[in-house]
Parts: C-alpha cells; sequence; structure tokens
C-alpha cells in the first residue's frame, strides 16, 4: 500500500513481517510480541526496525526499544475508536520518540489534521486515493483550542497575542 507523507503519495519501503517468518535484509516491521522475544537479537539488526503496535497495547510497553526502532506502526481499528492518537501524541510528547510513526487501519481523510497534530509522519492509505481528498481534509479547520506536535499555534495563544496587540 502506498503511503501518504506530507500530503504527497511514496511508496511503502518497510515490510510487515509474520512472527515466524525470517527477516528480510531491508526496514521491517515486527510485532510487540516478536520485538520482546527477540529484543537481543534484532538489537543486532543493521536494517531499520520497526513495531506494529497493536491498539490495546500501551506506549510504555515499547518505551524500553525506542532507541532502537526507526518506526512505530498504530493501528487504527475503526474511525470511533481513538486509542491510536493518544498512543501517538504518548509516543511524542511522554517518550520523545523522533523516528517515524505510521498510522494504519481504518484512517478516514477527516482524521488527518487530528493525526497530524498528534504527530503522525506517515498514513498507510488505499491504491489509487486522491491526495487532494487528504489535502481538503487537512485544511478545512486552522484553527485548534490545544497545543500540539506541529508548528501551528493554539487558539487561546492567538487570543491572547490579539489581546496584546
Amino acid at each position: 500500500m502506498p503511503l501518504l507523507e506530507a500530503g504527497e503519495l511514496r511508496p511503502d519501503a518497510w515490510s510487515l513481517v509474520e512472527d515466524e517468518a525470517p527477516l528480510p535484509d531491508g526496514p521491517a516491521i515486527v510485532s510487540l510480541a516478536r520485538l520482546r522475544a527477540e529484543a537481543a537479537t534484532l538489537a543486532g539488526r543493521n536494517a531499520p526496525l520497526g513495531v506494529a503496535l497493536p491498539p490495546e497495547a500501551q506506549p510504555e510497553e515499547i518505551a524500553p526499544f525506542l532507541d532502537r526502532l526507526a518506526l512505530v506502526a498504530v493501528r487504527l481499528p475503526k474511525s470511533k475508536d481513538g486509542r491510536a492518537f493518544t498512543q501517538i501524541r504518548a509516543l511524542r510528547e511522554h517518550h520523545g520518540f523522533t523516528g517515524e510513526v505510521r498510522a494504519t487501519g481504518h484512517v478516514l481523510p477527516d482524521q488527518y489534521a487530528m493525526l497530524l497534530r498528534c504527530g503522525v509522519s506517515t498514513i498507510e492509505v488505499a491504491e489509487g486515493t486522491d491526495p487532494a481528498t487528504w489535502a481538503r481534509s487537512r485544511d478545512a479547520i486552522r484553527i485548534a483550542y490545544q497545543a500540539a506536535q506541529g508548528a501551528d499555534r493554539p487558539l487561546s495563544l492567538l487570543r491572547r497575542k490579539l489581546e496584546l496587540a
């Protein structure tokens, strides 16, 4: 599946690897169970490593491995399930993860702006996706109430700036 990154489609260089399958030479995404079970072996790997964080897992569970991970893939099982948003913010704000955070699963264009505000780097999208649809959703509302990972400023700070002027 292609990825949406900074409003552009790009191919996915990563391979999602089943628990029993051998690791490829290139970038590989493993399950949380495999990451735990093979932590010592995976630590010596020369290619980039990622983990698929299931919705029910807490980011604290992968905190000891974050220095070895280049990617964390979070899954949205359905559009009304907000656990991935919490996972993403915790990875960025509480654990200082600076690698790629990927949203997978049932991701809707309407969620694009909020995913970016939480700290998502890439989104796995279906073949034939039109990036313009995602851009329209991203740009529909440019004001937010709370601070986030992006460079934009929350409404409260904008209001304070206007009052001081």
